[in-house]
């Protein structure tokens, strides 16, 4: 795979050491228990994957070439790059402007754009409604395009799904970019449907086979569906992509649920002319940072630390997974770790963040399950151990106990 130039700043002193040692030993990535940092009196397991992911190397390499080689000419996003705070903080901070917010609120009037500015595509991608906008404005949307090639790939598959009359149905959250990005490259070929999860899934396989009517279909999807969309016609045939951040387990459910309503409906034999397999949309980061989340709760811990941005929605499912087990606390940095009493963490159900007194145990030995979403630099992750690791006094050095295990597995 191929490697990136991406900022020091954004790189752990010891992280990618370790996972490079996990992927040689583990090419395969059949392996998916953590990596145990035992320095005494405390312990964290580090999730086999975690931290940035292809398309999100991608994204920043090009933004800070773009920004290397343009330091006469005004630079904009369309929104955030990433959904990571410090991220979009440092390109705010070398001068780039962004147009949008991350639910498409215009932040800049396209009218202060001339055909001499640049404009990067962030890594979600966009719609084709912008991109005419920028063709019309004399902005190339395509020369500094930074979305991911998963995303892509959805796309790709979407188109196909169109030219074989299948109705796309979108696993995915309707006012996220790349959802938005999504339905709109769906919707010049094909008619689409966005579900937000299983519930809704079980709601169109209702209607699906005639136990809701179409009136209730219209309320339940407001908004959701292309236009003209004709509910009892165009959901003979359908298949399943998916915002690639997304639980993998529920699109994989969705899928399950729906290729099962449309063989009680049409029969077995008839399966393939009804519903697509579109199980290779789904992103492998995505896969393997959940799978990893899934291996490091096999072990016993005290609590979990999930490092990331608050908007992000791989990060939150991370969460999700997390707090099905264990006290779950979701940070987007070290500056969250008030003190050794005190931690500011987001609840993903009241979209606010709380801070939680004593939640470091009192124990002679403390056990901290610690990841990050894929928009997460793993420097922000050292950090946040490194944070830890100094509550504890007896606590062995970070350094040396880092030496010595990758003596071991390098």
């Amino acid at each position: 795979m191929k490697n990136f130039n991406i900022p020091g700043v954004y790189r752990s002193s010891f992280i990618t050491r370790i996972k490079n040692s996990r992927k040689d030993s583990d090419p395969r990535k059949k392996d998916f228990t953590p990596t145990l940092l035992d320095f005494g009196a405390v312990r964290f397991y580090l999730a086999r994957h975690f931290g940035f992911c292809y398309g999100v190397e991608n994204a920043i390499e090009i933004a800070y070439k773009t920004i290397e080689e343009n330091p006469d000419k005004r630079i904009f996003l369309l929104s955030e790059m990433i959904h990571n705070p410090g991220v979009n903080q440092d390109l705010k901070n070398l001068g780039v402007k962004f147009i949008m917010d991350t639910s498409g609120q215009q932040l800049i009037d396209w009218e202060e754009l001339t055909n001499e500015d640049i404009v990067i595509i962030p890594a979600f991608g966009t719609t084709l409604e912008i991109e005419e906008k920028l063709n019309e404005l004399g902005i190339d949307p395509y020369q500094y395009n930074t979305t991911c090639p998963f995303v892509q790939r959805v796309w790709t598959r979407s188109v196909q799904l169109g030219k074989e009359d299948f109705t796309v149905i979108i696993h995915g959250k309707s006012y996220h970019e790349e959802t938005r990005a999504t339905f709109s490259h769906s919707n010049t070929n094909a008619k689409s449907l966005i579900i937000r999860d299983l519930n809704e899934a079980k709601q169109l396989a209702s209607f699906i086979l005639g136990e809701i009517s179409e009136r209730e279909f219209y309320e339940i999807f407001k908004e959701k569906y292309s236009q003209g969309f004709d509910a009892k016609k165009d959901l003979e045939k359908v298949g399943v992509v998916n915002q690639t951040t997304m639980l993998a387990t529920e699109t994989q459910a969705i899928s399950d649920l729906l290729k099962e309503t449309m063989i009680k409906k049409y029969g077995l034999n008839e399966i393939k002319n009804h519903y697509a397999d579109t199980r290779d949309t789904l992103c492998y980061a995505t896969n393997d940072n959940q799978d990893a989340t899934y291996g490091l709760l096999g072990v016993d811990a005290d609590f979990a630390i999930v490092v990331g941005g608050y908007n992000s929605s791989n990060t939150s499912h991370i969460v999700e997974i997390c707090e099905e087990k264990l006290t779950t606390y979701f940070i987007s940095s070290e500056r969250k770790i008030i003190s050794d009493k005190i931690i500011s963490h987001f609840d993903l159900k009241k979209r606010k963040e709380f801070q939680t007194e004593n939640y470091i145990p009192q124990k002679d030995v403390v056990t901290v399950l610690l990841t990050s979403g894929a928009s997460c630099p793993d420097a922000v992750v050292e950090s946040v151990l490194r944070k830890i690791h100094s509550f504890f006094k007896e606590a062995k050095d970070v350094d040396e106990i880092i030496e010595s295990l990758l003596l071991k597995i390098e």
